[in-house]
C-alpha cells in the first residue's frame, strides 16, 4: 500500500493536538488489555451500541462458555440469545463463530497471536478477511492486543479530524484511516485515539459542539464554531 502524501500542517496539528489533550486529559489507559481473540470479540459486540451493553454482552459469553470452542461450536440461536443485550445479535453472532472457526482452521488453535509475526499490513489483510471486520475493528485488534502500529478511526475521530483540521476534507473513513495512520506518530497512536474519541463524546459533539468550553478551540479550523 502506497502511503498518502501528507500535507505538513496537518502533521504539526496533530502534534499540538495531541500535546495539548495530555494536558487537558492526561495520559489515557485502554479498558482492561484483553488477548488479541478477545478484543476482536469484544469490538464485534461493540459494534452499534454503547460501551455498557459491549461489556455485559461479554461478560455474558464468558459466564456462560467455558472456552471459544465452545462458543466456535454452540447452537448458533443460543448463541444470539445469549448476545442479545448488545444488539444485532442476528448479524454478530454468526460473524463471530464464523471468524472462530477460520482462527481455528488458519493454526488448529483459538489464537490470534501468530498475527504478531507478521508485517502490519499482512497482519491487517488477514483480519480483514473476516466477515463483519472493518478497519476500525482490524485496527483495534492490532494496536491493543498486538502492539502494532494502526490508528483505529470511529465516528468520533473521522467527524472531529475533519472539523480540527488534521487531515483533508473529504476523505472517506477507510482514506481517513490511512491518513491519520500516516500523519501521526506511531507512539501516539493509542493516546491520541482515545484522547480523539474523548474530545468528541465531551465537546465536538455532532449537533451542538461545544466550541466555547473546548480545550482545542484555538487550534482548531472549523468555520462553523458554536462560542456562545
Amino acid at each position: 500500500m502506497t502511503p498518502p502524501d501528507i500535507n505538513p500542517e496537518h502533521r504539526e496539528r496533530i502534534k499540538q493536538v495531541h500535546a495539548r489533550l495530555l494536558e487537558v486529559f492526561g495520559y489515557p489507559e485502554w479498558r482492561q488489555p484483553l488477548p488479541a481473540v478477545d478484543e476482536l470479540v469484544c469490538t464485534f459486540l461493540s459494534q452499534n451500541t454503547n460501551d455498557i451493553n459491549r461489556d455485559k454482552a461479554f461478560q455474558a459469553i464468558k459466564a456462560h462458555y467455558a472456552s471459544w470452542e465452545e462458543v466456535r461450536d454452540a447452537d448458533p440461536q443460543e448463541f444470539m440469545q445469549v448476545i442479545r443485550i448488545a444488539g444485532l445479535a442476528n448479524q454478530k453472532g454468526p460473524n463471530i463463530q464464523q471468524a472462530l472457526r477460520e482462527i481455528s482452521a488458519k493454526n488448529g488453535e483459538i489464537s490470534l497471536d501468530w498475527l504478531k509475526d507478521l508485517p502490519l499490513e499482512e497482519a491487517r489483510q488477514w483480519l480483514l478477511s473476516l466477515k463483519g471486520v472493518g478497519r476500525k475493528t482490524a485496527a483495534i485488534v492490532l494496536l491493543f492486543s498486538l502492539g502494532k502500529p494502526a490508528f483505529p478511526v470511529d465516528t468520533h475521530i473521522f467527524r472531529v479530524s475533519g472539523r480540527i483540521g488534521l487531515r483533508p476534507i473529504g476523505l472517506s473513513i477507510e482514506k481517513v484511516h490511512d491518513y491519520l495512520e500516516a500523519a501521526a506518530d506511531p507512539q501516539d497512536y493509542a493516546a491520541l485515539h482515545l484522547n480523539l474519541i474523548r474530545l468528541g463524546r465531551e465537546f465536538c459533539h455532532a449537533r451542538k459542539p461545544e466550541c466555547f468550553r473546548c480545550p482545542v478551540v484555538d487550534l482548531c479550523q472549523y468555520p462553523q464554531k458554536n462560542l456562545k
